[in-house]
Parts: structure tokens; C-alpha cells; sequence
């Protein structure tokens, strides 16, 4: 599969994180079948500005609920100021309630 494809398919998936939701890298690589590209996923993601749909990126972290994507967003606390603003309690770059917000889309896309 051609990388263009795999970061489309990533802008598809992301596109559908509900408001006040968050997933992880490799819930959207499990997602697509690719499950050992987590990394991927992440690269697809920093390069989403390319894409013609608004992605909420700031909604996709690691799959411990880490901000490990923050440094991608200007000033260094936008990641958390997106998350705070859709009620996702964010405390020292982690996600304090990641197991009541997690999205899984192996799960709600079935």
C-alpha cells in the first residue's frame, strides 16, 4: 500500500474522533490492519495539514494517553488547551481520564 494511501486512510479514521474523545496511534493502526505501525500513523498525523478536511490531531496520543504529539502544535500547550476545551482533563502532558475518554475504532466503526 502506497504511503499516501496509508496517511488517507489515517485522515479518514482521525476525521471521525468524536468531540471530547481521544485514541492512540495504534488504535488506528489496529484499525486499519497494520498493527506494528503505530509509528506511521504518527507521521501521518504530522503531516495532516496537507489534508483538505480539518483533522483533530490534538484528539490522537500514545496509547498510555501521553501528549507525545504536542511538540507538532505552536506555543507547546495547544495540544492540552484542544483537549481541556472539549472537557479531557490533561495533567502534566497525560490524560487523567484516558480510560473514560478512549476511542477505540476497532470498536465504534464496527
Amino acid at each position: 500500500m502506497p504511503k499516501n494511501d496509508f496517511f488517507e486512510q489515517v485522515y479518514q479514521v482521525a476525521e471521525l474522533i468524536p468531540y471530547g474523545r481521544v485514541t492512540s496511534y495504534g488504535a488506528i493502526a489496529r484499525y486499519l490492519g497494520a498493527v506494528r505501525s503505530a509509528r506511521m500513523v504518527g507521521w501521518a498525523m504530522n503531516k495532516c495539514g496537507s489534508w483538505h478536511n480539518y483533522i483533530p490531531a490534538h484528539r490522537v496520543v500514545n496509547r498510555n494517553g501521553l501528549l507525545t504529539g504536542k511538540q507538532h502544535f505552536p506555543g507547546g500547550e495547544t495540544m492540552k488547551e484542544l483537549l481541556a476545551n472539549e472537557g479531557v482533563k490533561v495533567e502534566e502532558n497525560q490524560i487523567v481520564n484516558f480510560k473514560e475518554v478512549f476511542w477505540d475504532p476497532s470498536v465504534e466503526l464496527m
